[in-house]
């Protein structure tokens, strides 16, 4: 049993080790992306929490932005719309981000958003469905079974040594105490 555990959680660990530290590096990056801009843009304020654009301002304001590749709605990815903060962002098929004040449509911030790249890294969608649901799964499952493995291989050497402590314990107590008398 154990010669087979240590076969498993040997091999086990080969295959999962570049999808883990994939996963890894880039879940310690996600856990920064509010704090770093370089990750994601920091979301700014607007004016008001009332939004005052139409679509057809939000897409011409976009289209102005020198940074951004925006011609028409098919280039846009997404838009995220804070009313608390007063801010919409368009973010663009080739993750360009454009923060537009939602009440004056004046332009707060123009910035490159990594953290849908990092995301889709850290998925692994960024490779292929195929690669998300069955590699990255797969190296998820794999973890598990390193974890028990691995804890049973820990456990090993300290339950090895309860065991013989308790045998030498027993193995006292039948022959009974010993003669001091001379």
């Amino acid at each position: 049993m154990k010669r087979a555990t240590r076969r498993i959680h040997r091999w086990i660990g080969v295959f999962v080790a570049i999808p883990s530290v994939i996963v890894l590096s880039t879940g310690l990056l996600l856990q920064f992306k509010k704090q770093a801009a370089w990750i994601q843009p920091p979301t700014l304020r607007g004016s008001s929490s009332t939004p005052e654009l139409s679509w057809h301002q939000l897409l011409e304001i976009a289209k102005t932005d020198p940074n951004s590749t925006i011609d028409n709605w098919e280039d846009i990815d997404r838009l995220d719309v804070r009313p608390s903060k007063g801010v919409i962002k368009v973010r663009s098929k080739d993750r360009w981000e454009i923060q537009i004040d939602a009440a004056t449509g004046q332009v707060l911030s123009s910035a490159y958003r990594r953290s849908d790249l990092i995301e889709s890294l850290h998925d692994g969608s960024f490779f292929s469905d195929y690669v998300k649901l069955f590699v990255f799964s797969a190296n998820g499952a794999g973890l598990v079974v390193l974890l028990v493995s691995g804890l049973y291989l820990w456990y090993l050497p300290v339950g090895s040594k309860k065991n013989k402590a308790k045998r030498l314990k027993q193995k006292g107590q039948q022959q009974g105490p010993e003669r001091l008398d001379g």
